[in-house]
């Protein structure tokens, strides 16, 4: 019998199967063996399964006012004395704001995962330097990065910029237009924290010994009014702040964790939000360059945070 070419194996074969000691395998041996190998080779890929899933909850869900809840401490809002009408060419200034707690409830997802409490108090304080441009015709630039520097469990990695236009109404009262967005990641150990790990149950939640590495995208852009007024002058020290905005809220979240089992689990989160935001604030000049800044911001229906600002000008 002559041996089957690769060139044969397109054509039709009707012979029964027969396996001869003195002869190669059949084509329908082939065959055979062939379909068996793809069936072991799905076996051994379900061992190490892998999960790309990828998950959009409704706004309403715990999962999607979870993520617009811990972007609110990490808005560009404005630095008040940046956005003056007798602002510096040049400054730089501090930030420090509060990362409040959600509520137990708000923890416990309900639409891509089940019932798991999430770990999402990585840290209660977020900071980031700030430089801020005086341009011609009362517009102005601000930036901000903040580096892979590990704070609790928390390492964010974060870019900002605004660009805004104020406007003198009178010597003592301003407003001011201003758009502002922020991109980046913060990456920390939010679904298998250290202390949610167990080697005991290979069907249970965060069976590992290596906390999750989750990435969170707290992705958004808005705009908002600013009105600036000295209530004791313009030269006074003390200058009162209030304003009203809109933020695109596009934040997401990719699980990154490894069971024991062999599993990775990569599920990703995505939601688009928009939402209604206010402030408002004190600010208090120290010296001729130097000014600090007290700052109420809310996004209206996900939570409330406090700043504070410490800057001087570089140049007047």
């Amino acid at each position: 019998m002559p041996i089957l070419s690769l060139a044969g194996m397109n054509r039709r074969v009707t012979a029964p199967l027969s396996i001869r000691f003195s002869n190669a395998v059949t084509y329908d041996m082939r065959k055979f063996v062939f379909r068996f190998g793809i069936a072991l080779a799905l076996t051994a890929s379900a061992a190490a399964q892998v999960t790309w899933a990828q998950c959009r909850p409704p706004a309403n869900s715990h999962e999607a006012k979870l993520l617009a809840f811990y972007g609110v401490p990490l808005v560009f809002s404005a630095d008040p004395i940046a956005i003056a009408p007798d602002r510096p060419r040049l400054s730089v200034s501090l930030e420090g704001a509060y990362v409040p707690t959600p509520s137990a409830t708000l923890q416990h997802t309900e639409t891509c995962y089940t019932g798991r409490v999430q770990h999402t108090n990585l840290t209660s304080f977020f900071g980031r330097p700030r430089l801020a441009v005086s341009l011609p015709g009362g517009f102005g630039l601000e930036a901000s990065y903040l580096p892979p520097i590990k704070v609790s469990d928390a390492t964010p990695n974060l870019r900002s910029f605004a660009l805004w236009y104020t406007y003198s109404l009178r010597d003592a009262v301003a407003l001011t237009l201003r758009a502002h967005t922020t991109r980046g990641t913060v990456h920390g150990p939010i679904t298998c924290p250290k202390g949610s790990l167990q080697q005991s149950d290979p069907n249970g939640a965060c069976y590992s010994n290596t906390p999750s590495d989750d990435e969170f995208r707290p992705n958004q852009s808005g705009g908002e009014l600013l009105a600036s007024i000295a209530p004791w002058g313009r030269d006074a020290r003390v200058q009162l702040n209030a304003g009203v905005g809109v933020n695109a809220l596009r934040p997401r979240f990719q699980v990154g964790f490894s069971d024991l089992s062999g599993g990775t689990d990569h599920t990703a989160i995505a939601v688009n939000l928009t939402r209604v935001t206010g402030l408002l604030g004190a600010t208090v000049k120290l010296n001729d360059r130097c000014h600090v800044a007290t700052q109420g911001y809310t996004s209206f229906g996900d939570a409330t945070t406090v700043r504070g600002l410490i800057g001087c000008a570089l140049v007047r």
